[in-house]
């Protein structure tokens, strides 16, 4: 689905990953679920593109939702996988802490197992090698992504900042629809190790120049980084009064 020039988006509101086009080649953010393959075969196709033009693929966290095609796309067509270097073992094993749900709603969470079991996501296929990244990179791939490290979901947790697509994608930083509840609106993601950590973070987008904050999870948003953070933390505060 094309948002913008150089922008589309792979999935949908519950699970979302994303496409930058450029006569350079593609860059991709995040590989969703395993079953997102198709979506990117036929994005790939509806751009005149295939798989041989993918620069890179970068993840926002190592988490199973979004790691997806990865390996697949590594493996078998040679693209490098890139994750923030606090999130490589993750990425690697799938090995996590225990974090607290929180609050949930029986209809839509049963809605998100059920288009993640129909996209093949509950047989995660991890990463064997990745290429670690930290903050304040310029990759060297179509876009150049600029990593800005957001802690709390997860330590290695990151934002990419493509000038080019006027876009910041956040991951799970932030979502814009709580897969557990169905809420929608910019809020805090569930499932996040450091929530209060992950507040603190979302300073470090606050100033970036983007027209599209993109999550993870949810619509994508159009309007600056600094006021999706605001809603942010206004959501936090309301939900916990």
């Amino acid at each position: 689905m094309k948002l913008a020039p150089h922008l589309h988006r792979l999935g949908n509101d519950l699970v979302a990953c994303y496409l930058i086009d450029t006569s350079e080649g593609i860059t991709l953010i995040d590989a969703g679920l395993p079953g997102h393959w198709r979506d990117l075969q036929r994005e790939l196709r509806s751009l005149g593109k295939s798989v041989d033009d993918i620069r890179g693929l970068v993840l926002t966290h190592g988490d199973s939702d979004h790691i997806g095609f990865a390996e697949r796309l590594r493996t078998n067509h040679g693209v490098p996988v890139f994750v923030h270097a606090a999130d490589a073992v993750r990425t690697r094993t799938g090995e996590k802490p225990k974090v607290a749900i929180g609050p949930m709603r029986l209809g839509p969470a049963l809605g998100f197992l059920g288009y993640s079991i129909r996209k093949n996501g509950l047989r995660p296929r991890y990463v064997g090698e990745t290429t670690e990244i930290g903050d304040g990179d310029i990759l060297d791939l179509p876009g150049s992504p600029v990593v800005v490290s957001m802690p709390g979901h997860s330590p290695g947790s990151v934002a990419l900042h493509v000038p080019l697509a006027d876009a910041v994608f956040v991951g799970d930083a932030l979502t814009t629809r709580h897969v557990l509840t169905g809420r929608t609106g910019p809020q805090p993601a569930p499932f996040t190790d450091n929530p209060a950590q992950a507040l603190t973070s979302l300073a470090r987008i606050a100033e970036l120049s983007a027209s599209w904050v993109l999550p993870g999870h949810g619509t994508p948003w159009r309007t600056s980084p600094a006021e999706v953070s605001r809603m942010v933390q206004s959501a936090s505060t309301s939900t916990h009064t």
